[in-house]
């Protein structure tokens, strides 16, 4: 079975064919760099790093590119509110992105353009829109795109141009032919700082966000690629607005295929500050470990919401440690080898077959993880070294599976211990103890939980447990 992936764009699951053969080129929208990552940027970077695996693991050649905004309203009153530079702050900003994303086992891509390293494209691409009769200045010396000027306007959203107009919010201003005309190129400010102007053609002033990525994107992958990803949220107006801009100059597509990874929600509600539902990435690796996170969010389709709560995360942890107490289970195993860079063979065996099959249907990565638990319950039964083998090559595919048993499994306590126990390990060793038919131990441990007020519910998708 070839890859197939969900194109945004087209609305269907279309056949992967990149644009040259053996290689993928991948383009996805990174973080605006002002403040902590937050658990919606966990979702993207780790969907998106599992895509990037996965591709190699198909053994193509991949170009990751993963932009960073560093220059934006938010970074420039963030700044100004810190008595800092904009580079100073999003110099730490940065740091501490890559420490997230580090801890999360999420690999560095090819590239992470800043953007206020592409100015002279930007206005090059803006150039090109002015010649094309697709951008105007206005009044107040902003730089618009004409909207209505671009047939296609509209189709990644779904909507016409009429549906996007009734739906949008903001009267005509500044100079817009059209509410729905979008900016350029802003016109300096007497409040911004020195560093956040430019000279242009247009008069001193600064890239508007959209435009950003169409530079960086075609500066490094070339007027097309292959995908193009990033969060739900961005599909409407920033992906939208790229194509309008790409596009318009090129005449081309820009990408092969759109991606979109789904909305975080908290509790089943929408993760919001004004909620009080906002978790940085950093608050919730205080109370869980990073692995368990990541499996977590890989354990969900991308494409699906991903609802947080700590219930959740908790029988993420159990479910993460029945695969590494099957590991565990394995006398002398052999150690740990780091290289992923070795071919797998995806015939070598009904597990790899089905772990290729799910991944290659729109990086499934639910079903490849159901895998890597059949692959546990068969080791479990036979302690068979070669399918623990197997099980922690296809879990580092996800980057997973890549810590020594033993070390993962004799880690520090957290919010689920009690009376001494460690809940989240005993609830493991009790699913091992079922698979292999051992059900007086089983009885032994629920018991072992029940008297220190831990009471376990058992369900087709695992063991979760509560207060008594």
């Amino acid at each position: 079975m070839a890859l197939s992936i969900y194109n945004t764009l087209t609305r269907d699951l279309v056949p992967f064919k990149p644009l040259t053969p053996g290689e993928a080129r991948m383009y996805v929208c990174g973080m605006t760099v002002y403040d902590l990552c937050h658990l919606g940027h966990a979702r993207v970077m780790v969907a998106f790093d599992v895509v990037q695996r996965w591709l190699r693991a198909s053994g193509l050649k991949v170009t990751y590119v993963r932009n960073i905004t560093d220059i934006d309203d938010k970074i420039i009153a963030r700044a100004l509110e810190n008595g800092e530079s904009i580079r100073t702050l999003t110099d730490r900003m940065i740091a501490e992105m890559h420490a997230d994303a580090d801890a999360l086992g999420i690999e560095r891509p090819a590239a992470e353009p800043r953007a206020m390293d592409y100015v002279p494209q930007m206005l090059d691409l803006i150039s090109r829109l002015q010649d094309k009769g697709l951008a105007y200045q206005s009044g107040n010396g902003d730089v618009n795109y004409a909207v209505r000027g671009f047939a296609n306007y509209g189709a990644l959203s779904g909507k016409s141009l009429d549906e996007l107009r009734a739906g949008e919010r903001v009267a005509v201003a500044g100079g817009k032919d059209d509410p729905l005309d979008f900016v350029l190129w802003k016109s300096a400010k007497p409040q911004e700082p020195a560093e956040a102007k430019w000279e242009s053609p247009y008069g001193v002033g600064r890239p508007g966000w959209h435009i950003e990525c169409s530079a960086m994107s075609c500066a490094l992958l070339g007027e097309q690629f292959d995908i193009h990803g990033g969060g739900a949220d961005l599909q409407f107006p920033h992906h939208e607005n790229e194509i309008a801009q790409t596009e318009g100059v090129t005449g081309k597509p820009m990408a092969q295929v759109w991606m979109h990874n789904g909305f975080v929600r908290v509790d089943n509600e929408k993760m919001s500050k004004s909620l009080g539902n906002f978790f940085t990435i950093r608050e919730v690796l205080k109370s869980f470990d990073a692995e368990t996170v990541r499996f977590f969010i890989i354990r969900a389709h991308y494409r699906s919401a991903l609802n947080y709560s700590d219930a959740h995360l908790r029988d993420a942890k159990g479910a993460l440690k029945r695969l590494y107490t099957a590991l565990a289970s394995v006398p002398n195993l052999p150690a740990i080898d780091s290289d992923m860079s070795t071919p797998i063979d995806w015939a070598a065996n009904d597990y790899t077959q089905a772990f290729k099959a799910a991944m290659d249907e729109d990086f499934g990565t639910p079903g490849a993880i159901a895998v890597l638990f059949d692959l546990a319950a068969h080791i479990n039964k036979t302690g068979d070294v070669a399918f623990a083998q197997w099980l922690r090559q296809l879990g580092g595919v996800l980057g997973l599976l890549q810590t020594d048993p033993q070390q993962f499994l004799q880690g520090g306590q957290d919010e689920a211990s009690s009376g001494g126990l460690d809940i989240e390990a005993l609830i493991a060793e009790r699913a091992a103890a079922k698979a292999a038919k051992n059900f007086a131990r089983a009885d032994q441990i629920r018991q072992e939980l029940l008297a220190v007020g831990v009471v376990l519910k058992d369900s087709p998708t695992g063991t979760t447990w509560e207060r008594a």
